[in-house]
């Protein structure tokens, strides 16, 4: 009897071929420009644009238009996606191999020090902080800053945080980057992609990450007409963020690259 043919599941297919791989390494730990990624990688522009346009077309990876440089586009790696393949890449091979994607606890050795910036930070970077805040249980030095800070917190961002997660930053007011001038961070992650070309130096070789999430305040309503998109920001941010504990639980530098 001849034993029926399985098809390779498409993220093994995907994954399979070297530069692929590095690709994903690369962004699984940020968002890049395409000549970052080929400056990474080591690799001709054509052929690093061509191994993404199949990741991108397997599902595994985003773009989004650079707010800074409407000529360029960062590439994001869609963990959840991933977590879903692999979960079904496993139990292709074998019931018994059916992966599980709880994430570990997170607890690490020191309290890392975390820095999210944006622009004004009214938005992003705010709700970012609180997110992690509380995600790490007091686990995690956390702040947030801006480039060119709001006067005050969107409205917006303490309705999200509050209705959608329980969070009270009603008191809170957006901070200067220039106010953290002396602090040292283990990690600073850029959420604007204006505001990560101007982000200064923080400490001696802290991780540094991007997350080009467009500015759910850009249109500058702040009524409940703009509340979908906060909350839809928000809950990206929520997931990158629980992705992020397993990061700054095993902590090490990451490059910057611009």
């Amino acid at each position: 009897m001849t034993p029926s043919r399985q098809a390779v599941p498409p993220f093994v297919h995907l994954a399979a071929h070297p530069l692929r791989w590095r690709l994903l390494n690369e962004l699984s730990g940020s968002d890049y420009r395409v000549r970052e990624l080929v400056t990474l990688v080591g690799e001709p522009q054509n052929l690093v644009s061509y191994h993404l346009r199949l990741l991108r077309n397997g599902g595994l990876v985003t773009t989004t238009r650079s707010s800074f440089d409407g000529r360029d586009s960062y590439y994001h790696l869609d963990l959840d996606r991933c977590a879903e393949v692999l979960v079904g890449a496993g139990a292709a091979l074998h019931p018994a191999l059916r992966l599980r994607t709880t994430p570990p606890a997170f607890d690490p050795p020191v309290a890392p020090a975390v820095l999210f910036v944006c622009t004004g930070n009214s938005a992003r970077s705010a709700i970012a902080e609180a997110l992690l805040h509380h995600h790490a249980g007091g686990r995690v030095e956390v702040l947030s800053a801006g480039s060119s800070p709001k006067p005050s917190m969107h409205p917006n961002t303490v309705r999200v945080l509050r209705e959608e997660f329980g969070i009270d930053i009603s008191d809170q007011s957006p901070r200067h980057l220039d106010t953290l001038a002396d602090r040292r961070f283990d990690a600073v992650i850029t959420l604007c992609d204006k505001a990560r070309e101007v982000c200064p130096e923080f400490g001696e070789d802290p991780r540094w990450i991007h997350w080009s999430i467009p500015d759910p305040a850009a249109s500058g309503d702040i009524d409940a007409d703009s509340y979908p998109i906060f909350r839809a920001t928000a809950t990206e941010i929520d997931t990158r963020i629980r992705y992020l504990l397993p990061v700054l639980a095993v902590g090490g530098p990451v490059r910057r690259s611009h």
